[in-house]
């Protein structure tokens, strides 16, 4: 549900013009009266003479790079707050108005731009409370005594006007009580995803793996490796190493791999089975769940993924974003143990988002959940489940042990 507070803007393609220009024109005694939107006129070194659109921005733009702020236990962490001039001489103070409970080390910092188009980063230490803790951090710089808490990013591209959007100068924090036992953790790039920046998050250190890397290297190295989204799609050197990583399982790693389509997937019979993607068949299909409210069963609550570190409840699937996942898997051989199921409204349950085998001293796991967009939207479930996963052949190992 999407609520917007000026319904007159909904269909414009661009922001309406701040100031216009009226005149009037007398033909043969008859008054014509015309508008046009004032525009700013420039030369461009490169292009020429150029307009653009009239736009008032305030003297210091506010931006906080970093959108999602994870404090997986009480340690603290930095954030950075980036100032930009549009005023020769802008000077002030900048400080963090911050959810109840949280801290920030200095209360203010003070900043100078000289020149118009100066840029300065200020850095604050964020304290977390001690219990789990979801709110706003927002950026205001007082510059000329007013208050500014908003940040502005140009759209320019040939085939339209160049717009300026302003957005407030903020992100999320979350303080969530998470375990993780996987530390080293080997990521496979597929079409571009965030997930890497967000297992740092998590207190993880995270190598991109090239070609050479998925050839050569020992992979015995990392904890777990994760297979980014569409990266059987678009990565044939992942596909020609398949064997090493299913190797890398059998002697005790965890390989999680994401969602893959089945468009354009080298090897992909007509059955939609993705050649090699897992160490037993796997059939992937078109299912999906769209409503990301949809309930989420266990159809085996004792499972490991579910158990440790993190006890996992249907608490954890609160507040997703846009979906539950896509291109679930329709079929798998009976080796594999699925650990969650899920369907839109009316439709079947669909169990193939998750698939979970033990290969060998290993895990490896097919996830078709859309963890590209939970984690990076900091969803505190979604990075519990996914440290689970990450910790799976630990955990397994500390379960075989138990008994």
């Amino acid at each position: 549900m999407y609520e917007i507070d000026q319904q007159q803007l909904i269909g414009r393609a661009d922001s309406a013009p701040v100031l216009t220009a009226q005149f009037t024109l007398d033909f043969d005694g008859t008054p014509v009266t015309l508008s046009t939107p004032v525009r700013y006129r420039y030369i461009d070194h490169t292009e020429g003479e150029l307009t653009r659109p009239l736009v008032i921005v305030p003297p210091v733009a506010v931006d906080l790079p970093a959108k999602v702020l994870l404090f997986p236990n009480t340690g603290s962490k930095s954030l950075e707050v980036q100032l930009k001039a549009h005023v020769a001489d802008a000077s002030g103070k900048v400080k963090l108005d911050l959810p109840q409970g949280w801290k920030a080390e200095p209360a203010s910092r003070s900043f100078h731009l000289a020149e118009s188009g100066d840029e300065q980063t200020v850095t604050f230490t964020l304290i977390p409370p001690l219990q789990e803790s979801t709110g706003l951090v927002r950026a205001l710089a007082n510059a000329g005594g007013k208050d500014i808490s908003t940040g502005m990013t140009v759209m320019a591209f040939p085939h339209f006007p160049a717009q300026m959007v302003f957005e407030e100068a903020q992100a999320k924090l979350d303080r969530v009580d998470v375990k993780v036992l996987a530390r080293k953790i080997g990521y496979v790039m597929g079409a571009g995803d965030s997930v890497p920046e967000a297992l740092r998050q998590l207190g993880c250190e995270v190598t991109l793996l090239s070609a050479q890397d998925l050839a050569e290297r020992n992979l015995s190295e990392f904890d777990a490796i994760v297979t980014g989204v569409r990266a059987y799609n678009v990565r044939a050197d992942l596909r020609a190493n398949q064997q090493r990583l299913l190797d890398y399982v059998r002697v005790g790693g965890t390989l999680i791999v994401q969602y893959n389509v089945l468009a354009g997937f080298f090897g992909r019979g007509d059955s939609g089975q993705l050649a090699h993607i897992g160490p037993y068949p796997i059939t992937i299909s078109h299912d999906r769940v769209s409503v990301e409210e949809a309930p989420v069963e266990f159809p085996d609550p004792r499972h490991p993924l579910l158990l440790g570190p993190n006890r996992i409840t249907g608490h954890d699937f609160d507040g997703w974003i846009q979906e539950r996942g896509l291109y679930f898997a329709s079929v798998w051989d009976p080796r594999y143990q699925p650990v969650l199921e899920c369907n839109d409204p009316g439709e079947k349950p669909l169990a193939g988002g998750m698939l979970y085998t033990r290969y060998g001293k290993g895990v490896y796991i097919f996830s078709a959940y859309s963890w590209f967009r939970e984690l990076p939207a900091g969803v505190p479930g979604a990075y519990r489940i996914f440290a689970n996963m990450l910790s799976a052949s630990g955990a397994a190992r500390a379960t075989a042990a138990s008994h």
